[in-house]
């Protein structure tokens, strides 16, 4: 794990990175073709006027074997008697510009730091497109802007993570959107266009993740020697390998005939049409378009707005019992912040961080707000196996309002490390029981971690006025609960994963079955089959304002299909007929098309955003049947008394089948709900 240093003072953690900001950075980035270098300026491949292909077959063909080979690899080396310098495929972007691969570097003053956005499951929390599209687009601009004052080795960033947030124990569960196939989906579409941009022309190419080709041999024994792991790698597309054994083993592979060497030329050509599409083979990146890219674009103010909003919009409101929140500055003479997490800048970016520009605590946020700001950490760290109880108390008892700071970070959860507990580490609760009890009023808890928390203790005692998740919310994760919790920004993130009860940690993590198993008491996974009580549920978010819901007159009752293919009796459910989404094809799926349209009011007392999320359902959960499933969200402003309307296109091949346990995708006659909130919606499938 990198860890990252920090400049502290006592109880007031604020790390910054100055810019300098050269009108004229020196600095060169690596590229081929240079027009001044007379060896190589009339090669066929530093042709700019012939086609992308012709250019990337001819430096093919001027490649010995033994180069081709080692350009298998993420450290693609130069190749000095062609003018072609090295390039590293392995960057990461996770949530910003990262050092965790080996292509950016953050070596100088110039570009010592990099925007950190929230990490993934925060963002996804604000279920809105356009915000994840601008975050891409922020990280594209400071990538290039690093490329161009030569701190960059590549320009291929290896994000988003989509995996999908099946077991709350998963250590690199904060790395993806959450646990719904339709948010990830999306979040992926617009996080990459943001990357790309709106007309993009980059090729495609296949990595491995780091090791995996190795382990085709070595852990899983599918292939019998290395070479063998080689061959059904490069055959199945791969084309760069992230580590070094696909060139230590493509020789004595081609050797035993595992691979051929047009399989080599096949991986290098789509390598190589992307770093000529990217401008590279092209002469000076500097002077083309994407060369005017400056320093001063990273870290700009824009993308430090960028990402405080991202962090605001995320933050999910679990509680607010008698409108506990929010707290009016004015009134408050004392507040007391309690918690390992209050003022820990490292606990607020989450795993495949960079160097952030500037990093505002939780603790420092508020003592911009209020003079008489005390703070007791109360544990040694978030682990919590030792702790300053009565000088929390005490604390506690003194002061106006206390605020704590609890949960988890990267000594918790990170990749390697998966929970065995879904509870507050060590003695985080005592702690929390104990300031309870001596708080003067109730208190506020706000919970940094990447995956569900088992806090039904909370949320269950009138003591606790308010919660809050607010995940790791990066660089300016601070401002952001401050700017909450003075009601300066009405909170409208919703959680992107269940929050289980402790009870599913028997649940096996071996056993990734979706579906709910009553005969052995297997509860299934995520909201669209776990049969237990949640302590939240998924799409659960309070705001400060009120909201009510409609589904307009216009909304579709029935969906007619004409096709001549009869509804078939499926296995072990024979009461209900159902048409095979295969056997429909394509042209009848795009006919069965429907409009279903919402109607949202904000009822008050405060404007903000509001994320409206469709669910379908079917009459009941038997035979495998997901309790709901989200069929589209969308986010909207509404001022106080505002209202508006929502419409979603939704179609019914998509929206309203279901995936049987053979995989057979089907469509079952009779009907469906829609869900917004609390309204249901019947729509019939007629043939």
């Amino acid at each position: 794990m990198v860890r990252i240093g920090y400049e502290s003072a006592p109880l007031l953690n604020i790390h910054k990175n100055i810019l300098k900001r050269p009108e004229d950075d020196p600095a060169t980035p690596p590229f081929a073709c240079d027009p001044a270098n007379p060896s190589t300026r009339n090669f066929g491949f530093c042709q700019t006027t012939l086609p992308i292909d012709k250019r990337v077959s001819d430096l093919i063909s001027r490649l010995t074997l033994d180069e081709k080979i080692q350009q298998l690899d993420d450290q693609a080396p130069e190749i000095p008697r062609l003018g072609v310098p090295k390039y590293n495929w392995w960057s990461e972007a996770l949530h910003g510009l990262s050092n965790w691969g080996h292509g950016m570097h953050f070596i100088d003053r110039t570009i010592p730091a990099a925007t950190s956005f929230p990490q993934v499951i925060l963002t996804a929390a604000s279920f809105n497109p356009d915000l994840w599209y601008r975050i891409g687009q922020a990280i594209a601009v400071e990538a290039r802007a690093l490329y161009n004052a030569g701190h960059a080795d590549g320009l291929t960033l290896w994000s988003p993570n989509v995996n999908i947030f099946r077991d709350p124990r998963w250590g690199r569960g904060q790395e993806t959107p959450g646990e719904d196939p339709t948010t990830a989906s999306k979040y992926a579409v617009s996080f990459v266009r943001g990357l790309q941009g709106d007309s993009p022309t980059g090729g495609r190419y296949i990595a491995s993740d780091c090791g995996s080709v190795d382990m085709i041999y070595g852990a899983s024994h599918y292939a019998k020697t290395p070479e063998e792991a080689v061959g059904y790698a490069l055959k199945a597309g791969v084309d760069i390998n992230c580590g070094k054994f696909m060139h230590q083993h493509a020789g004595s592979a081609i050797q035993k005939g595992n691979v051929s060497k047009s399989d080599i030329d096949r991986a290098l050509f789509s390598a190589f049409s992307l770093r000529m599409k990217l401008g590279l083979f092209n002469g000076n990146p500097q002077q083309l378009p994407s060369g005017n890219i400056p320093p001063s674009q990273v870290c700009s103010t824009e993308h430090r707005n960028l990402a405080l909003q991202a962090a605001q919009d995320g933050i999910v409101l679990l509680k607010n019992t008698g409108n506990t929140l929010p707290l009016a500055r004015s009134k408050i003479t004392s507040l007391g912040v309690i918690g390992p997490n209050a003022n820990a800048p490292p606990s607020l970016l989450g795993n495949y961080n960079g160097p952030p520009c500037e990093v505002i605590t939780p603790l420092a946020a508020f003592k911009r707000s209020v003079n008489n700001t005390r703070f007791v950490a109360g544990c040694n760290i978030v682990a919590c196996n030792v702790t300053k109880i009565p000088e929390a108390v005490q604390l506690a008892s003194s002061v106006d309002h206390v605020i704590m700071f609890m949960g988890l970070d990267q000594d918790q959860e990170r990749e390697g490390l998966d929970r065995t507990d879904l509870v507050l580490p060590g003695m985080q609760q005592t702690l929390i029981s104990k300031v309870v009890e001596a708080a003067k009023k109730p208190i506020i808890l706000v919970l940094l971690s990447g995956g569900p928390l088992d806090i039904t203790f909370a949320k269950n005692d009138p003591r606790i006025g308010a919660i809050l998740w607010a995940g790791y919310p990066g660089e300016a994760g601070g401002s952001a609960i401050s700017s909450i919790i003075f009601g300066d920004h009405n909170p409208g993130g919703k959680l992107p994963v269940t929050w289980y009860p402790q009870d599913f940690t028997k649940v096996p993590m071996t056993d990734m079955r979706m579906r709910a198993d009553p005969a052995t008491g297997y509860p299934g996974r995520t909201y669209r089959f776990y049969n237990g009580k949640p302590v939240y549920q998924f799409g659960y978010g309070l705001s400060y304002s009120s909201h009510s819901y409609e589904f307009a007159a216009g909304t579709a009752t029935s969906i007619y299909l004409n096709n001549s293919l009869s509804p078939q009796a499926q296995p072990n459910d024979p009461n209900t007929l159902s048409y095979d989404i295969a056997s429909l094809g394509f042209n009848t799926c795009g006919e069965l098309k429907i409009s279903a349209t919402v109607g949202v009011k904000n009822h008050g007392p405060m404007a903000g955003n509001h994320t409206v999320l469709l669910f379908s359902r079917w009459p009941s959960t038997e035979h495998g049947r997901p309790v709901k499933q989200l069929v589209g969200f969308q986010s909207v402003h509404l001022e106080a008394g505002e209202s508006t309307k929502v419409e979603f296109s939704l179609i019914a091949c998509e929206h309203l089948s279901r995936v049987m346990d053979d995989g057979k995708r089907v469509l079952d006659k009779g009907s469906h709900f829609l869900i917004v909130g609390d309204e249901e919606h019947e729509i019939s499938i007629i043939s």
